[in-house]
């Protein structure tokens, strides 16, 4: 019987690396994008293998479009030679980048940053590696909090975050037909060094989140690993189209 295999972007780190454990402790077989950081990814690989899981990792900037035929050929080498097999079966479009600025303030490269690496680099990278992704199939995208509640700073960050869910819904209706199921999942804030390490590193900016979160706390990236883990799970089959926000309970 072939193991699941999971194509998690921006895996090296954060919540990637921990989406990508806790698919190994399900069994499942992982394969890490990274940008820059080979030896973070490399160390993700090994502690997978450690679980009893097959893993690997390859070198991905989801902002360069322009790569991604590259990517997929890659990716289709690596499926033949380590799986003697042409295809993977779970998606997870997990990597970032984050940028605070003030709606007035936000400059046009800022704004193509977040795109490139939100948006256009989650909606190409998809349709580019759909003809590698299996029937029946699972997809996630990682979403956020802001695209629900507003806080300043953040307004070209959600707007990208906002087109990421309305692309899920599009998607489970696309690919419906092949048995695909797309999904958007949306953290609240979480204590990484994404943005700088803001959430985890500024005690104040963390009391404040803590204080208006209902378990009265900030997340951490094992709190979301694991949402992701079940929605690619056979058990939640019949979940599709949806957004799901893991926030602990912020801003209700």
């Amino acid at each position: 019987m072939n193991r699941k295999i999971a194509l998690v972007t921006g895996g090296s780190r954060g919540l990637g690396r921990d989406t990508a454990l806790r698919l190994a402790d399900k069994g499942v077989d992982v394969i890490v994008t990274f940008h820059s950081r080979r030896a973070d990814a490399e160390a993700v690989v090994s502690e997978i293998e450690q679980r009893g899981a097959r893993a690997a990792a390859l070198q991905l900037d989801t902002a360069n479009a322009a790569g991604f035929a590259d990517f997929a050929e890659q990716l289709r080498e690596l499926l033949q030679s380590r799986w003697q097999r042409g295809y993977f079966d779970h998606l997870v479009n997990n990597a970032g980048i984050g940028v605070q600025a003030p709606f007035v303030e936000t400059s046009e490269e800022q704004f193509d940053q977040l795109m490139n690496v939100h948006f256009k680099g989650v909606f190409f990278l998809t349709q580019t590696l759909l003809p590698l992704i299996a029937d029946g199939g699972r997809i996630v995208n990682l979403s956020s909090g802001l695209a629900r509640f507003s806080l300043p700073g953040y307004a070209a960050y959600a707007a990208m975050k906002g087109a990421v869910e309305v692309l899920t819904r599009y998607l489970a209706r696309e690919l419906g037909p092949r048995g695909i199921t797309a999904n958007a999942l949306a953290p609240g804030a979480i204590e990484t060094d994404f943005g700088e390490g803001l959430v985890r590193d500024n005690r104040e900016v963390n009391a404040l989140i803590a204080s208006q979160t209902a378990l009265g706390r900030v997340g951490l990236p094992e709190d979301i690993g694991g949402v992701i883990a079940s929605l690619l799970s056979e058990d939640n089959r019949w979940i599709n189209g949806q957004r799901i926000e893991a926030s602990g309970g912020m801003f209700l």
